[in-house]
């Protein structure tokens, strides 16, 4: 064949290998969508919200209302985190009514004999669930409106908590983490690339198949030369490195790769979000608080009147342990530490950094949020850990979604007056300053 044919069968060798780097880059993407995606899932963060379904709840909204209250102990799939995976709910209890009464106070309606309330109860080991009175029937159908959408097999999981990195685990769940997981859409258009350039890729193939017998010498006797496997595997990897388009698509991708990773480090940053240290005395919460009731406020005194909520002195330890288990081990490493006039050297689980202002009293005592908000159920934990991220996006997220309690308060009577004339939406922390820096910055 002519020089020309030989050249126009080099362009095309070298378009082919262009499609083939374009496909593994498709394909790491799509990969690593698919991994984000199960990585969110895996630490029980519900799935990206869309509009809700006709005739359900709000889905948005229930979202924001399932990480805040449910995401520590439910996941929307089929796995168990502490009660039961809440996928398919809807079609395996009595129905939407049940389920409202459920919800707003589960004890009262075990306490009535329901048959069916009495066997969940007793096939989670009669752990008692936390009842939600505050939440309305429309609060309970958005919910319900996020699991069903969650749990559809048309969805991707992925975990984002705001929109972006920092904002990790955003309203708390569990959050997450952070990065966030793919939408749908990028997830689909991806995929749909990566098939029509796998039949390009095909049609390429068969071409220079084709073009380079063609130009391939013959031998006096009518048969082409055939080279070994070594010989063509080393002609390829050497052609495939000489090649400056390859070699540009690899430098890129490992640049792209490497930055990502690194931003995505850099946004994790003093994010403690599922850290549970071991603590020099194995106190139980799940135990204390949870078995025995003992109130929060008994051993945290200074949570209703003061920004930090205390660690417990020993002796208030020594309140019931004076009395009560002195043998044990746990126990008298208390009185080493009163004995030799020592603090216990407790390991702090939740942190916040010191340019972040928080007081626990203006939340717990004006705003009655409950600890589990943001520390979880902590009544069922053996022992602690930080179930939410507690960024500056989780936070902002709650102050924009949480309704300021105005019944019965003058305080609130010409703010709320006020905040009627702009909106018919209810009060929220956001419209009374909750978004200003200076509340939490200084």
């Amino acid at each position: 064949m002519s020089i020309n044919s030989k050249n126009i069968v080099h362009k095309m060798s070298r378009f082919y290998k262009l499609c083939v780097a374009i496909v593994l880059l498709l394909t790491l993407l799509v990969s690593n969508s698919q991994v984000k995606a199960q990585d969110a899932a895996a630490s029980g963060a519900p799935a990206a919200a869309s509009p809700a379904p006709a005739g359900g709840g709000d889905a948005e909204k229930g979202k924001a209302l399932f990480v805040n209250n449910c995401a520590q102990c439910h996941a929307v799939t089929e796995e168990k985190v502490v009660g039961p995976g809440l996928k398919g709910v809807q079609t395996r209890t009595p129905g939407k009514d049940w389920l409202h009464k459920w919800i707003k106070n589960s004890s009262a309606l075990i306490a009535t004999g329901d048959a069916y309330a009495n066997q969940v109860f007793n096939a989670n080991g009669k752990i008692q669930m936390s009842s939600f009175p505050s939440l309305s029937d429309a609060d309970i159908d958005g919910i319900l409106a996020y699991i069903d959408q969650s749990g559809s097999p048309a969805k991707t999981a992925g975990l984002q908590e705001g929109s972006d990195t920092k904002n990790a685990g955003g309203a708390g769940g569990s959050g997450g983490s952070l990065g966030g997981g793919p939408s749908e859409l990028f997830t689909f258009v991806l995929v749909a690339l990566l098939v029509v350039m796998l039949l390009v890729l095909a049609v390429l193939l068969a071409i220079v198949t084709i073009l380079s017998r063609a130009v391939t010498p013959v031998t006096t006797d009518g048969t082409q030369p055939a080279a070994s496997l070594g010989q063509r595997l080393k002609t390829g990897m050497s052609s495939a490195f000489n090649n400056p388009t390859l070699r540009s698509i690899a430098i890129w991708l490992f640049l792209l790769v490497v930055t990502k990773a690194t931003i995505d480090g850099a946004y994790g940053v003093g994010i403690q979000q599922g850290y549970a240290p071991k603590q020099p005395i194995a106190y139980s919460h799940k135990l204390h608080a949870g078995q025995y009731k003992i109130d929060c406020n008994y051993c945290h005194t200074g949570v209703q009147k003061g920004k930090s909520a205390t660690i417990p002195a020993a002796n208030i330890c020594m309140n019931c342990h004076g009395v009560i288990k002195k043998e044990s081990p746990e126990i008298q490493k208390i009185y080493a530490a009163i004995e030799n006039n020592q603090p216990i050297e407790w390991i702090r689980v939740h942190n916040l950094p010191d340019l972040a202002y928080f007081n626990h009293a203006q939340h717990v005592n004006v705003g009655n949020v409950a600890c589990q908000t943001c520390h979880g159920e902590i009544e069922k934990m053996e022992v602690v850990e930080a179930r939410s991220s507690l960024t500056m996006g989780w936070c902002i997220d709650c102050h924009r979604r949480t309704e300021v309690n105005t019944k019965d308060n003058a305080y609130y009577d010409k703010l709320v007056a006020l905040h009627r004339k702009e909106s018919k939406e209810p009060l929220k922390v956001a419209n009374i300053g909750g978004l200003e820096c200076s509340k939490c910055h200084y």
